[in-house]
């Protein structure tokens, strides 16, 4: 059974830091493009940053680009986000999210599996 749990999320002020941390198990993940995805108050699934397999090769939203960093440890079975110069629009449950195969695609609706989530607010 795949399972993801993230953690890491919390109250931060504007312009602050968080990592957040998604434990996968279940499945051989290094064979699997990994992702975060992010829903605000009211709003749909928003696809966040995602990484391939291999040599890792990141992409960004560009409400995001610059200012996240999404790497994995394939040893430890692990995907981060590192949120730095965080936003009050950050604010947001940030999911970990699986793609179905080795191909990352950008887009919140080619997930195939995410986790319960970690709620992140930015505010002063």
């Amino acid at each position: 059974e795949v399972e993801l749990v993230e953690s890491g999320g919390g109250l931060v002020q504007p312009g602050g830091s968080l990592r957040l941390s998604c434990a996968a198990s279940g499945f051989t993940f290094s064979t699997y493009a990994m992702g975060w995805v992010r829903q605000a108050p009211g709003k749909g699934l928003e696809w966040v940053a995602d990484i391939s397999v291999g040599r890792g090769v990141t992409k960004y939203a560009d409400a995001v680009k610059g200012r996240f960093t999404i790497s994995r440890d394939n040893a430890k079975a692990t995907l981060y986000l590192q949120m730095n110069d965080l936003k009050p629009e950050d604010t947001a449950v940030y999911y970990c999210a699986r793609y179905p195969s080795l191909m990352a695609s950008h887009s919140a609706k080619s997930i195939s599996e995410k986790g319960q989530g970690t709620q992140v607010t930015v505010s002063s």
